[in-house]
């Protein structure tokens, strides 16, 4: 049994416990939810065959059959005027009713300056000269950094640089403007959209939230246009990046013909721990500076030149759970020092979680032969008692590429076993987490920036992202590629992909 650390929503906890294997027992409701997504589409699916066979029906008929049909109409008017008005009737409602299709444009993924880079030989040094922390907190935190899976070229805020470090107000702020600012620069740049064209604005960083917010920050930055529809998202955890976006699809549902952005980021100037309770050390050892600015849009125009579209977000929510709310818990410590604390059944919420959030997903993504012999078993075991193992789907039949969360090396080995991927595979999350770090909510879209420039992302090929968060949340986006996606300029890999993959200790 593994006794490395385990992190959840962006924080890892040192215990010897793993990830539960969720795929075999799932709960049926959720399976029902996900037929129910399904079946809400079955009138456009039956629709098709149908359709198929009137065509082919038509290709057959001869110029004497057309004039025998003529002559049956001019005697039924009534019958063609009705025919007709439900026909338009109902084109016109479903044209009304569908759903925009949402277009991930581009994206932009902070990459902080060299001298931020942390090695750590200089996070131990530094952390012992701060005076803060005794000799078995310093020990931990040794343990923690070998086996974390960073590499030595993170990066940490400026004022943790500092002998002592100075986490102020100031230099909080000074880290979001660099870091949201970075992105956004870059993204508008590619794009060449003008900031004004800018209807909808999402922002989510966990656990720095001034006022005025990071949003008003923004739209004070670029001067974007008063209406706009602006969100500041705080207190969600690592899987706040798939919220985000899910608040900006549901938004651009309802205003057409607009752009949506979002940003993703964490701030770790003013949360430092500074304490002894270890299970508030980890996220020193493993939060890194990082953030991403997501292009979206619903105009049809810009298909064409999209890199993604968005075909599922499934969030899963446990915090009716007194002990899966409480399971990632902000606090002081005894000596009145800030950190955050995590519970024992850190895991068990997290498989839990997990395994509701792809239970519900399975039935949206996966191929129809999966889903049959998957949900036979289920009911061969739930009805019938029978003792058979059950089915453990292959998502790989449903997805090209993952993103999962690099929140810690522990987290990413146990879904890799648990869902049956291949090292690579799991590739873009732990070369992710060791030349970034943990960059929280943002680093699913490192993630995916890694896959595009290894040249990977082909037409047609769909993505996992999957990230958890304090709640306790599981988020799941879903996107397929439009086109042969190339990286954007400036991409966070484009002085060093060609160092990966690199080994990472075992």
């Amino acid at each position: 049994m593994s006794s490395e650390p385990i992190v959840n929503g962006g924080v890892q906890i040192h215990q010897s416990r793993r990830l539960p294997d969720f795929l075999q027992s799932v709960n049926l409701k959720y399976v029902k939810l996900g037929y129910h997504y399904l079946i809400t589409h079955l009138l456009t699916l039956c629709s098709v065959p149908i359709m198929a066979v009137v065509v082919i029906q038509a290709s057959q008929m001869n110029l004497d059959d057309i004039h025998h049909l003529w002559l049956q109409l001019q005697y039924n008017l009534v019958s063609v005027i009705i025919f007709s008005a439900v026909i338009v009737f109902g084109s016109t409602v479903y044209i009304m009713t569908r759903p925009r299709s949402v277009y991930l444009v581009d994206y932009s993924c902070y990459k902080p300056p060299s001298h931020l880079q942390v090695r750590f030989q200089q996070f131990m040094e530094h952390s012992k000269l701060t005076g803060d922390f005794d000799e078995s907190s310093l020990e931990f935190q040794r343990k923690i950094l070998e086996r974390s899976g960073l590499g030595e070229e993170t990066y940490v805020p400026e004022a943790m640089h500092y002998i002592p470090p100075r986490p102020s107000m100031a230099a909080a702020r000074e880290e979001a403007e660099q870091v949201i600012f970075g992105a956004l620069d870059n993204l508008f740049a590619n794009t060449n959209v003008k900031p004004k064209d800018i209807g909808i604005l999402v922002v989510n960083c966990s656990l720095f939230n001034p006022t005025p917010s990071l949003s008003a920050m923004i739209v004070n930055k670029y001067k974007l246009r008063g209406n706009i529809r602006s969100f500041n998202l705080g207190g969600m955890g690592c899987s706040a990046g798939v919220i985000a976006v899910d608040l900006a699809k549901e938004m651009l549902q309802v205003h057409g013909n607009t752009y949506a952005v979002v940003v993703s980021t964490e701030n770790i100037t003013q949360n430092w721990y500074f304490g002894n309770k270890k299970s508030m050390l980890i996220p020193n050892c493993l939060f890194r500076v990082g953030g991403a600015a997501v292009l979206l849009s619903n105009r049809s125009l810009d298909r064409r030149r999209a890199k993604y579209k968005l075909v599922h977000v499934v969030r899963t929510h446990r915090g009716a759970d007194d002990k899966a709310f409480r399971c990632v818990y902000q606090e002081q410590d005894d000596a009145g020092k800030t950190g955050v604390s995590l519970s024992k059944d850190l895991m068990a919420i997290a498989g839990g979680a997990l395994k509701t959030n792809i239970t519900t997903l399975g039935p949206l993504v996966l191929p129809l032969s999966e889903q049959l012999l998957f949900f036979a078993t289920l009911v061969a075991k739930k009805l019938f008692n029978a003792k058979v193992k059950p089915y453990i789907p292959d998502f790989k039949l449903a997805f090209d590429h993952f993103c999962i969360h690099a929140g810690g090396r522990a987290v990413i080995d146990e879904l890799e076993k648990n869902l049956q991927l291949l090292p690579v595979h799991v590739e873009a999350s732990r070369m992710t987490l060791h030349r970034f770090g943990n960059t929280s909510s943002s680093s699913i879209w490192y993630e995916l920036a890694y896959t595009e420039a290894k040249g990977r992302m082909q037409k047609g090929n769909r993505v996992w992202q999957i990230a958890f968060g304090s709640g306790f949340k599981c988020n799941s986006a879903v996107w397929e590629a439009l086109q042969n996606v190339k990286p954007s300029l400036h991409s966070p890999w484009e002085d060093c992909i060609d160092w990966y993959p690199v080994e990472t200790v075992v």
